[in-house]
């Protein structure tokens, strides 16, 4: 999957970089504010093209969530934006402006459970893998993974596989006898306009591929924005062996525990106007059961 708040002390430019970098080491963090003014700032780190998840255009899951918070807040809404691979926390949640010294951004809006990186908050969904197909080209008795394997033989073997590598449906297609169908696809590129709905919008509609193996929220959303032709998501069920779902929560930076808990009230007190964009832009959810 392209695996996603303390804001600034106040100092003299002219003081030296150095001394100022000393000054902020010893300054209390202020969430949400901006320069000399007192308004109040919402800011998050986000991948600029990468939807459903964020764009630059606001357009994707995330920012609607971010929007949401900052209505209940009554902030602003501002953004680092930086693509989401290797260095984006060191870039974004970590880094400062060099002459503020204030972090550039205090909140990533998604990112697993466990999350190395951050202190993760409560999770807020649970998605699982998928598989999306065009309907009407002998798969339409695809209604689960399992079903795929039962199709005839002939027509297995000759299907064209698109997965993202090091995901948990390459592990299925190995177990099943199916990597040798595979067409690889990078999980990140050094293209910043690259992104992973391509896999479906392009090369699953024009036919490069027969099946798209991808994370659920991108599976749903896509499948959703192409209007022609129409598309089937069959999302991956719990498995004793290989792992396909897993809880998405918020991330800020370690120490943080005030601000850590007012997201997890933030996460509270709107988990149904955060369950309804989610459903807005089709992202499969499971439940802790698995279902």
């Amino acid at each position: 999957m392209r695996d996603r708040v303390s804001r600034w002390c106040s100092a003299g430019l002219r003081l030296g970089l150095a001394a100022l970098a000393a000054l902020v080491a010893f300054c209390p963090p202020v969430h949400g504010q901006e320069g000399s003014a007192e308004r109040k700032v919402l800011r998050v780190c986000a991948d600029p093209n990468n939807l459903p998840f964020s764009h630059r255009n606001r357009e994707g899951f995330e920012n609607k969530i971010a929007e949401l918070f900052a209505r209940e807040l009554g902030w602003g809404l501002d953004y680092t934006w930086f693509p989401q691979r290797m260095g984006f926390v060191r870039n974004t949640l970590r880094a400062r402006d060099p002459v503020t010294g204030s972090y550039k951004c205090d909140l990533i809006i998604g990112v697993p459970v466990g999350f190395e990186l951050a202190a993760t908050t409560r999770p807020y969904y649970r998605s699982t893998y998928a598989m999306v197909y065009v309907q009407g080209k002998s798969l339409d008795s695809v209604k689960t993974p399992e079903d795929l394997l039962k199709l005839e033989p002939a027509r297995l073997k000759a299907l064209k596989l698109g997965v993202f590598a090091q995901t948990p449906p390459v592990d299925w297609l190995l177990r099943n006898g199916l990597i040798d169908q595979a067409v690889p696809y990078q999980r990140m590129t050094g293209d910043p306009e690259d992104y992973p709905g391509e896999i479906i919008e392009r090369d699953l509609v024009e036919g490069k591929i027969d099946v798209a193996f991808v994370w659920g929220p991108i599976a749903g959303y896509f499948a959703k924005r192409v209007n022609s032709p129409s598309l089937v998501v069959v999302p991956f069920k719990r498995d004793p062996q290989i792992k396909f779902d897993y809880a998405i929560a918020m991330g800020v930076r370690f120490g943080e525990r005030e601000w850590k808990a007012q997201v997890e009230q933030l996460i509270e007190k709107n988990l149904p106007g955060i369950r309804a964009i989610l459903r807005d832009y089709n992202v499969p959810l499971v439940d802790e059961g698995g279902s």
